[in-house]
Protein backbone atom coordinates (compact mmCIF):
# COMPACT_ATOMS: atom_id res chain seq x y z
CA UNK A 1 0.00 0.00 0.00
CA UNK A 2 0.94 3.74 -0.66
CA UNK A 3 -0.15 5.14 2.21
CA UNK A 4 -1.48 8.65 2.52
CA UNK A 5 0.04 11.90 2.98
CA UNK A 6 -1.71 13.99 5.05
CA UNK A 7 -0.95 17.52 6.90
CA UNK A 8 -2.46 16.90 10.66
CA UNK A 9 -4.94 19.07 11.88
CA UNK A 10 -8.07 17.57 12.54
CA UNK A 11 -8.30 14.41 14.22
CA UNK A 12 -12.01 12.73 14.58
CA UNK A 13 -12.42 9.69 17.38
CA UNK A 14 -14.85 6.90 16.58
CA UNK A 15 -16.77 6.00 19.99
CA UNK A 16 -16.45 7.72 23.00
CA UNK A 17 -16.28 5.39 25.54
CA UNK A 18 -13.32 5.21 28.13
CA UNK A 19 -10.51 4.64 25.36
CA UNK A 20 -12.59 7.39 23.04
CA UNK A 21 -13.23 10.00 25.34
CA UNK A 22 -9.59 9.60 27.20
CA UNK A 23 -8.19 9.48 23.46
CA UNK A 24 -10.00 12.68 22.00
CA UNK A 25 -9.25 14.79 25.25
CA UNK A 26 -6.08 13.93 25.00
CA UNK A 27 -5.49 15.29 21.36
CA UNK A 28 -7.22 18.37 22.22
CA UNK A 29 -4.59 18.96 24.45
CA UNK A 30 -1.96 17.97 22.30
CA UNK A 31 -3.30 21.07 20.13
CA UNK A 32 -5.06 19.32 17.55
CA UNK A 33 -9.14 19.93 16.85
CA UNK A 34 -10.86 17.04 17.79
CA UNK A 35 -14.56 15.67 17.61
CA UNK A 36 -15.46 12.51 19.80
CA UNK A 37 -18.03 10.61 17.71
CA UNK A 38 -20.85 8.23 18.56
CA UNK A 39 -23.89 7.13 17.93
CA UNK A 40 -25.47 7.26 21.52
CA UNK A 41 -26.84 11.12 21.43
CA UNK A 42 -26.87 10.92 25.44
CA UNK A 43 -23.18 10.10 25.59
CA UNK A 44 -22.68 13.00 23.54
CA UNK A 45 -25.18 15.25 25.34
CA UNK A 46 -23.00 14.30 28.72
CA UNK A 47 -19.92 14.36 27.13
CA UNK A 48 -20.75 18.15 25.79
CA UNK A 49 -21.26 19.19 28.61
CA UNK A 50 -18.33 17.89 30.28
CA UNK A 51 -20.02 15.31 32.06
CA UNK A 52 -18.28 11.59 32.40
CA UNK A 53 -20.35 8.32 32.96
CA UNK A 54 -17.09 6.75 34.54
CA UNK A 55 -14.76 7.68 36.79
CA UNK A 56 -11.01 8.73 35.49
CA UNK A 57 -8.96 11.19 37.57
CA UNK A 58 -8.40 14.83 35.32
CA UNK A 59 -10.12 13.63 32.61
CA UNK A 60 -13.31 15.53 33.15
CA UNK A 61 -11.46 18.69 34.05
CA UNK A 62 -9.68 18.22 30.72
CA UNK A 63 -12.75 17.81 28.58
CA UNK A 64 -14.41 20.27 30.02
CA UNK A 65 -11.37 22.78 29.54
CA UNK A 66 -11.52 21.53 25.41
CA UNK A 67 -15.05 22.07 25.23
CA UNK A 68 -14.71 25.53 26.42
CA UNK A 69 -12.32 26.46 23.86
CA UNK A 70 -13.71 24.96 21.03
CA UNK A 71 -11.08 22.71 20.25
CA UNK A 72 -13.14 19.85 21.06
CA UNK A 73 -16.67 18.87 20.56
CA UNK A 74 -18.75 15.89 20.36
CA UNK A 75 -21.33 14.73 17.59
CA UNK A 76 -23.26 11.70 16.09
CA UNK A 77 -23.13 12.78 12.40
CA UNK A 78 -20.04 10.57 11.36
CA UNK A 79 -20.60 12.42 7.71
CA UNK A 80 -19.67 15.27 9.33
CA UNK A 81 -16.35 14.12 10.30
CA UNK A 82 -15.94 11.61 7.23
CA UNK A 83 -15.63 15.31 5.32
CA UNK A 84 -13.56 17.53 8.34
CA UNK A 85 -10.91 15.06 9.63
CA UNK A 86 -7.67 14.57 8.07
CA UNK A 87 -6.83 11.33 10.75
CA UNK A 88 -9.74 8.97 12.67
CA UNK A 89 -8.95 7.09 15.32
CA UNK A 90 -11.27 3.94 15.90
CA UNK A 91 -11.75 3.30 19.56
CA UNK A 92 -14.97 0.83 20.08
CA UNK A 93 -15.30 -1.83 22.36
CA UNK A 94 -14.24 -5.78 21.52
CA UNK A 95 -16.27 -7.21 24.74
CA UNK A 96 -16.03 -10.61 25.12
CA UNK A 97 -18.38 -12.62 22.78
CA UNK A 98 -21.75 -13.67 24.95
CA UNK A 99 -21.99 -17.21 25.71
CA UNK A 100 -17.88 -17.48 24.55
CA UNK A 101 -14.40 -16.82 24.75
CA UNK A 102 -14.08 -14.55 21.74
CA UNK A 103 -13.48 -11.04 21.24
CA UNK A 104 -17.05 -9.33 19.30
CA UNK A 105 -15.99 -7.84 16.37
CA UNK A 106 -19.25 -6.47 15.74
CA UNK A 107 -18.64 -2.70 16.93
CA UNK A 108 -15.06 -2.59 15.46
CA UNK A 109 -16.40 -3.70 11.84
CA UNK A 110 -19.09 -1.54 11.80
CA UNK A 111 -17.63 1.66 12.81
CA UNK A 112 -14.66 0.97 10.17
CA UNK A 113 -16.80 0.20 7.18
CA UNK A 114 -18.92 3.23 8.36
CA UNK A 115 -16.70 5.14 8.58
CA UNK A 116 -14.82 4.33 5.11
CA UNK A 117 -18.09 5.08 3.45
CA UNK A 118 -18.47 8.69 5.23
CA UNK A 119 -15.02 9.54 4.50
CA UNK A 120 -14.28 12.08 1.60
CA UNK A 121 -10.91 13.57 1.79
CA UNK A 122 -7.86 11.54 2.10
CA UNK A 123 -7.58 10.51 5.70
CA UNK A 124 -5.83 7.72 7.97
CA UNK A 125 -7.47 5.62 9.54
CA UNK A 126 -6.02 4.28 12.71
CA UNK A 127 -7.26 1.64 14.90
CA UNK A 128 -6.66 1.51 19.12
CA UNK A 129 -8.90 -0.84 20.34
CA UNK A 130 -7.88 -4.81 21.16
CA UNK A 131 -8.38 -6.64 18.04
CA UNK A 132 -7.27 -10.29 17.59
CA UNK A 133 -4.47 -10.81 15.06
CA UNK A 134 -5.18 -10.77 11.82
CA UNK A 135 -7.57 -7.77 12.38
CA UNK A 136 -5.68 -4.88 10.96
CA UNK A 137 -5.58 -6.70 7.75
CA UNK A 138 -8.88 -7.87 6.78
CA UNK A 139 -10.20 -4.12 7.64
CA UNK A 140 -7.72 -2.64 5.46
CA UNK A 141 -9.65 -4.42 2.72
CA UNK A 142 -12.89 -3.56 4.17
CA UNK A 143 -11.77 0.08 3.93
CA UNK A 144 -10.52 -0.58 0.27
CA UNK A 145 -13.68 -2.38 -0.37
CA UNK A 146 -16.35 0.35 0.72
CA UNK A 147 -14.34 4.00 0.43
CA UNK A 148 -15.06 6.56 -2.52
CA UNK A 149 -12.55 5.42 -5.28
CA UNK A 150 -11.98 8.99 -5.76
CA UNK A 151 -9.99 9.45 -2.35
CA UNK A 152 -7.21 8.09 -0.59
CA UNK A 153 -7.89 5.88 3.06
CA UNK A 154 -5.11 4.09 4.33
CA UNK A 155 -5.38 1.82 7.76
CA UNK A 156 -2.25 1.27 10.62
CA UNK A 157 -3.16 0.41 14.17
CA UNK A 158 -2.02 2.00 17.20
CA UNK A 159 -2.50 0.03 20.15
CA UNK A 160 -3.25 1.60 23.47
CA UNK A 161 -2.00 1.04 26.88
CA UNK A 162 -3.98 2.64 29.53
CA UNK A 163 -4.22 2.02 33.04
CA UNK A 164 -7.45 2.97 34.60
CA UNK A 165 -6.60 5.68 37.29
CA UNK A 166 -3.82 7.18 35.23
CA UNK A 167 -5.53 6.93 31.35
CA UNK A 168 -4.48 11.13 30.95
CA UNK A 169 -0.98 10.40 31.88
CA UNK A 170 -0.11 7.28 30.15
CA UNK A 171 -1.70 9.09 26.91
CA UNK A 172 0.19 12.50 27.35
CA UNK A 173 3.07 10.76 28.38
CA UNK A 174 3.44 7.10 27.57
CA UNK A 175 5.84 4.85 28.04
CA UNK A 176 6.28 3.45 24.50
CA UNK A 177 4.47 3.97 21.42
CA UNK A 178 3.74 1.02 18.77
CA UNK A 179 2.36 1.21 15.58
CA UNK A 180 1.49 -0.78 13.01
CA UNK A 181 1.93 0.43 9.21
CA UNK A 182 2.24 -0.53 5.72
CA UNK A 183 3.94 2.62 4.30
CA UNK A 184 6.49 4.98 5.08
CA UNK A 185 3.77 7.80 4.82
CA UNK A 186 1.16 6.55 7.09
CA UNK A 187 4.13 5.81 9.88
CA UNK A 188 5.17 9.32 9.33
CA UNK A 189 1.43 10.71 9.90
CA UNK A 190 1.76 9.23 13.20
CA UNK A 191 4.56 10.99 13.59
CA UNK A 192 3.54 14.02 13.48
CA UNK A 193 0.16 12.93 15.60
CA UNK A 194 2.77 12.07 18.26
CA UNK A 195 5.37 14.49 17.69
CA UNK A 196 5.43 16.08 21.21
CA UNK A 197 6.10 12.84 22.76
CA UNK A 198 8.91 11.81 19.85
CA UNK A 199 10.41 14.73 21.54
CA UNK A 200 10.35 13.66 24.39
CA UNK A 201 12.60 10.73 23.19
CA UNK A 202 9.83 8.20 23.90
CA UNK A 203 9.94 4.85 22.33
CA UNK A 204 8.68 4.35 18.85
CA UNK A 205 7.81 1.19 17.70
CA UNK A 206 7.13 0.74 13.66
CA UNK A 207 5.97 -2.36 12.92
CA UNK A 208 3.95 -4.29 11.20
CA UNK A 209 0.25 -4.84 11.55
CA UNK A 210 0.52 -8.37 13.30
CA UNK A 211 3.20 -7.22 15.45
CA UNK A 212 1.16 -4.19 16.76
CA UNK A 213 -1.95 -6.27 16.95
CA UNK A 214 -0.10 -9.13 19.14
CA UNK A 215 1.88 -6.56 21.47
CA UNK A 216 -1.39 -5.49 23.49
CA UNK A 217 -2.34 -9.34 24.30
CA UNK A 218 1.07 -10.07 24.56
CA UNK A 219 1.77 -7.48 27.66
CA UNK A 220 -1.90 -7.88 29.22
CA UNK A 221 -0.96 -12.37 29.08
CA UNK A 222 2.43 -11.51 30.78
CA UNK A 223 0.80 -9.22 33.97
CA UNK A 224 -1.78 -11.75 34.23
CA UNK A 225 0.51 -14.67 34.51
CA UNK A 226 3.04 -12.72 36.54
CA UNK A 227 0.09 -12.11 38.84
CA UNK A 228 -1.29 -15.85 39.18
CA UNK A 229 2.24 -16.71 39.86
CA UNK A 230 2.77 -15.09 42.91
CA UNK A 231 -0.92 -16.11 43.83
CA UNK A 232 0.45 -19.69 42.99
CA UNK A 233 3.12 -19.62 45.50
CA UNK A 234 0.30 -17.97 47.67
CA UNK A 235 -1.34 -21.29 47.72
CA UNK A 236 2.06 -22.81 48.79
CA UNK A 237 2.71 -20.28 51.18
CA UNK A 238 -0.96 -20.97 52.87
CA UNK A 239 0.21 -24.76 52.90
CA UNK A 240 3.48 -24.27 54.62
CA UNK A 241 3.80 -21.10 56.04
CA UNK A 242 6.42 -18.38 54.73
CA UNK A 243 5.51 -14.60 53.97
CA UNK A 244 4.46 -14.17 50.76
CA UNK A 245 5.10 -10.47 50.57
CA UNK A 246 8.64 -10.98 51.75
CA UNK A 247 8.92 -13.87 49.34
CA UNK A 248 7.85 -11.33 46.48
CA UNK A 249 10.08 -8.77 47.80
CA UNK A 250 13.20 -10.99 47.28
CA UNK A 251 12.60 -12.30 43.57
CA UNK A 252 11.72 -8.83 42.96
CA UNK A 253 14.75 -7.04 43.38
CA UNK A 254 16.33 -9.37 40.41
CA UNK A 255 15.83 -6.86 37.47
CA UNK A 256 15.06 -10.07 35.29
CA UNK A 257 11.92 -10.21 36.94
CA UNK A 258 10.84 -7.12 38.75
CA UNK A 259 8.31 -6.51 42.16
CA UNK A 260 5.51 -4.85 39.87
CA UNK A 261 2.83 -7.07 39.19
CA UNK A 262 3.74 -9.63 42.40
CA UNK A 263 1.29 -8.42 45.05
CA UNK A 264 -0.62 -11.85 46.08
CA UNK A 265 -4.48 -11.58 46.48
CA UNK A 266 -7.70 -11.95 45.67
CA UNK A 267 -6.40 -11.88 41.80
CA UNK A 268 -6.67 -9.62 38.98
CA UNK A 269 -9.89 -8.38 37.10
CA UNK A 270 -11.24 -5.32 35.00
CA UNK A 271 -12.60 -5.40 31.01
CA UNK A 272 -8.74 -6.02 29.36
CA UNK A 273 -6.86 -8.56 31.64
CA UNK A 274 -9.63 -11.57 31.92
CA UNK A 275 -11.31 -10.59 28.70
CA UNK A 276 -7.63 -10.23 26.59
CA UNK A 277 -6.55 -13.79 27.77
CA UNK A 278 -9.41 -15.69 26.99
CA UNK A 279 -9.43 -14.20 23.79
CA UNK A 280 -6.34 -14.65 22.65
CA UNK A 281 -6.84 -18.73 23.48
CA UNK A 282 -9.45 -18.70 21.22
CA UNK A 283 -8.01 -16.74 18.60
CA UNK A 284 -4.78 -19.40 18.52
CA UNK A 285 -7.17 -22.49 18.84
CA UNK A 286 -8.60 -20.73 15.38
CA UNK A 287 -5.05 -21.07 14.07
CA UNK A 288 -4.45 -24.29 15.09
CA UNK A 289 -1.68 -23.45 17.94
CA UNK A 290 -4.47 -23.57 20.87
CA UNK A 291 -1.37 -25.85 22.93
CA UNK A 292 0.81 -22.61 22.37
CA UNK A 293 -1.17 -20.49 24.87
CA UNK A 294 -2.90 -23.63 26.74
CA UNK A 295 -1.15 -22.33 30.04
CA UNK A 296 -3.30 -19.48 30.43
CA UNK A 297 -6.14 -21.59 31.29
CA UNK A 298 -4.15 -22.19 34.31
CA UNK A 299 -3.20 -18.59 34.39
CA UNK A 300 -6.95 -18.00 34.47
CA UNK A 301 -7.98 -20.75 36.65
CA UNK A 302 -5.55 -19.66 39.66
CA UNK A 303 -6.76 -16.24 39.35
CA UNK A 304 -10.41 -17.77 39.77
CA UNK A 305 -9.53 -19.86 43.05
CA UNK A 306 -8.26 -16.72 44.69
CA UNK A 307 -11.71 -15.42 44.62
CA UNK A 308 -13.02 -18.67 45.89
CA UNK A 309 -10.39 -19.10 48.82
CA UNK A 310 -11.22 -15.83 49.94
CA UNK A 311 -15.03 -16.80 50.19
CA UNK A 312 -13.84 -19.93 52.17
CA UNK A 313 -12.15 -18.13 54.22
CA UNK A 314 -14.51 -16.27 55.47
CA UNK A 315 -16.44 -19.20 56.10
CA UNK A 316 -13.80 -20.79 58.17
CA UNK A 317 -13.79 -17.53 60.38
CA UNK A 318 -17.46 -17.73 60.89
CA UNK A 319 -17.69 -21.26 61.65
CA UNK A 320 -19.20 -22.48 58.52
CA UNK A 321 -22.49 -20.30 58.95
CA UNK A 322 -22.88 -16.70 56.91
CA UNK A 323 -26.39 -16.81 56.74
CA UNK A 324 -27.63 -13.55 58.73
CA UNK A 325 -24.19 -12.46 59.30
CA UNK A 326 -23.62 -9.25 58.61
CA UNK A 327 -19.92 -9.06 56.31
CA UNK A 328 -18.28 -5.33 55.37
CA UNK A 329 -16.68 -5.25 52.14
CA UNK A 330 -14.14 -2.98 51.03
CA UNK A 331 -13.95 -1.82 47.71
CA UNK A 332 -15.38 -3.83 44.79
CA UNK A 333 -14.02 -2.15 41.63
CA UNK A 334 -11.51 -4.52 40.05
CA UNK A 335 -8.66 -1.94 41.08
CA UNK A 336 -8.46 1.93 43.19
CA UNK A 337 -9.02 4.60 41.38
CA UNK A 338 -11.53 3.62 39.07
CA UNK A 339 -15.23 2.97 39.05
CA UNK A 340 -14.68 -0.28 36.93
CA UNK A 341 -16.16 -3.38 38.09
CA UNK A 342 -16.20 -5.99 34.74
CA UNK A 343 -15.06 -9.17 36.29
CA UNK A 344 -14.34 -7.62 40.02
CA UNK A 345 -13.11 -10.17 42.16
CA UNK A 346 -13.99 -7.75 45.12
CA UNK A 347 -17.63 -7.97 43.53
CA UNK A 348 -17.73 -11.49 42.97
CA UNK A 349 -16.71 -12.01 46.59
CA UNK A 350 -19.40 -10.01 47.62
CA UNK A 351 -21.58 -11.78 45.29
CA UNK A 352 -21.02 -15.13 46.70
CA UNK A 353 -21.24 -14.56 50.04
CA UNK A 354 -24.65 -12.66 49.52
CA UNK A 355 -25.72 -15.57 47.31
CA UNK A 356 -24.64 -17.74 50.52
CA UNK A 357 -27.23 -15.85 52.93
CA UNK A 358 -24.73 -13.38 54.80
CA UNK A 359 -25.95 -9.77 55.17
CA UNK A 360 -23.58 -8.22 53.21
CA UNK A 361 -22.67 -4.21 53.10
CA UNK A 362 -20.24 -3.15 50.34
CA UNK A 363 -18.32 0.51 50.55
CA UNK A 364 -16.40 1.52 47.57
CA UNK A 365 -15.74 5.29 47.29
CA UNK A 366 -16.30 5.29 43.65
CA UNK A 367 -17.86 1.64 42.23
CA UNK A 368 -21.26 1.18 44.43
CA UNK A 369 -23.16 2.68 41.73
CA UNK A 370 -22.07 0.26 38.51
CA UNK A 371 -22.30 -2.76 41.26
CA UNK A 372 -25.60 -2.02 41.99
CA UNK A 373 -26.87 -2.27 38.65
CA UNK A 374 -25.10 -5.66 38.30
CA UNK A 375 -26.30 -6.74 42.17
CA UNK A 376 -29.06 -4.52 43.35
CA UNK A 377 -30.01 -6.64 46.24
CA UNK A 378 -26.42 -6.38 47.95
CA UNK A 379 -26.64 -3.58 50.94
CA UNK A 380 -23.91 -0.39 49.30
CA UNK A 381 -23.26 2.21 51.81
CA UNK A 382 -22.46 5.53 51.55
CA UNK A 383 -19.33 6.23 54.10
CA UNK A 384 -16.94 3.33 55.61
CA UNK A 385 -18.58 3.60 58.82
CA UNK A 386 -22.07 2.34 57.91
CA UNK A 387 -20.30 -0.89 56.17
CA UNK A 388 -18.28 -1.60 59.28
CA UNK A 389 -20.94 -1.13 62.12
CA UNK A 390 -21.49 -4.20 63.89
CA UNK A 391 -20.56 -6.42 61.54
CA UNK A 392 -18.73 -10.09 62.25
CA UNK A 393 -15.96 -9.92 59.37
CA UNK A 394 -14.41 -6.98 57.87
CA UNK A 395 -12.78 -8.17 53.98
CA UNK A 396 -10.71 -5.79 52.04
CA UNK A 397 -11.03 -6.67 48.64
CA UNK A 398 -9.38 -3.45 46.72
CA UNK A 399 -7.02 -1.43 48.03
CA UNK A 400 -7.87 1.79 47.99
CA UNK A 401 -5.42 4.19 49.74
CA UNK A 402 -8.18 4.83 52.08
CA UNK A 403 -8.72 1.25 52.61
CA UNK A 404 -4.74 0.79 53.07
CA UNK A 405 -4.28 3.51 55.72
CA UNK A 406 -6.99 1.74 58.04
CA UNK A 407 -6.08 0.87 62.09
CA UNK A 408 -7.44 -1.34 63.82
CA UNK A 409 -8.13 1.51 65.85
CA UNK A 410 -10.08 2.91 63.19
CA UNK A 411 -12.61 0.04 63.36
CA UNK A 412 -12.35 -1.44 67.39
CA UNK A 413 -15.37 -0.03 68.60
CA UNK A 414 -17.71 -0.52 65.08
CA UNK A 415 -17.41 -3.95 64.79
CA UNK A 416 -19.26 -6.64 66.82
CA UNK A 417 -16.13 -8.75 66.74
CA UNK A 418 -12.69 -8.17 65.31
CA UNK A 419 -12.17 -10.28 62.50
CA UNK A 420 -10.60 -9.29 58.95
CA UNK A 421 -9.61 -10.40 56.12
CA UNK A 422 -6.92 -8.58 54.06
CA UNK A 423 -7.27 -10.03 50.24
CA UNK A 424 -5.37 -7.52 49.26
CA UNK A 425 -1.96 -8.24 51.66
CA UNK A 426 -1.56 -4.14 52.35
CA UNK A 427 -2.65 -4.01 56.24
CA UNK A 428 0.34 -4.63 58.77
CA UNK A 429 -0.84 -8.20 60.51
CA UNK A 430 1.23 -7.98 64.21
CA UNK A 431 -0.21 -4.21 64.72
CA UNK A 432 -3.95 -5.43 64.23
CA UNK A 433 -3.06 -8.82 66.10
CA UNK A 434 -2.10 -6.28 68.89
CA UNK A 435 -5.53 -5.32 68.76
CA UNK A 436 -6.83 -8.86 69.31
CA UNK A 437 -7.88 -9.05 66.05
CA UNK A 438 -8.58 -12.61 64.00
CA UNK A 439 -6.07 -11.22 60.88
CA UNK A 440 -5.98 -13.21 57.83
CA UNK A 441 -4.16 -12.80 55.03
CA UNK A 442 -4.51 -14.01 51.60
CA UNK A 443 -1.59 -16.38 50.89
CA UNK A 444 -0.49 -16.38 55.28
CA UNK A 445 -0.63 -20.00 56.36
CA UNK A 446 -4.02 -19.91 59.21
CA UNK A 447 -2.81 -21.27 62.39
CA UNK A 448 -5.55 -22.96 64.03
CA UNK A 449 -6.17 -23.83 67.80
Amino acid sequence: MAGVSVIVENISVIGTGYLGATHAACMAELGFNVVGVDIDPGKIASLSAGDLPFHEPGLPELIRKHVTTGRLRFTTDLDEVGAWADVHFIAVGTPQVRGGTGADMTYVDTATASLARAITKDSLIVGKSTVPVGTAARLADLVAEQKNPDVDVSLAWNPEFLREGFAVKDTLTPDRLVVGTTSQADEAVLRRVYAEALNRNTPWIATDFQTAELVKVAANAFLATKISFINAFAEVTETVGGNITTLADAIGHDTRIGRKFLNAGVGFGGGCLPKDIRALQTRVAELGLDHSMRFLDEVDQINLRRRKKAVALAFDLLSQDVIGKKIAVLGITFKPLSDDVRDSPGLDVAARLFNAGADVHVYDPQGSRNAAKRYPRITYTDTLDDAVTEAELVILTTEWEEFRALTPEDLNHQVTTRRIIDARNVLHPPHWEAHDWTFTQLGRKVQRD
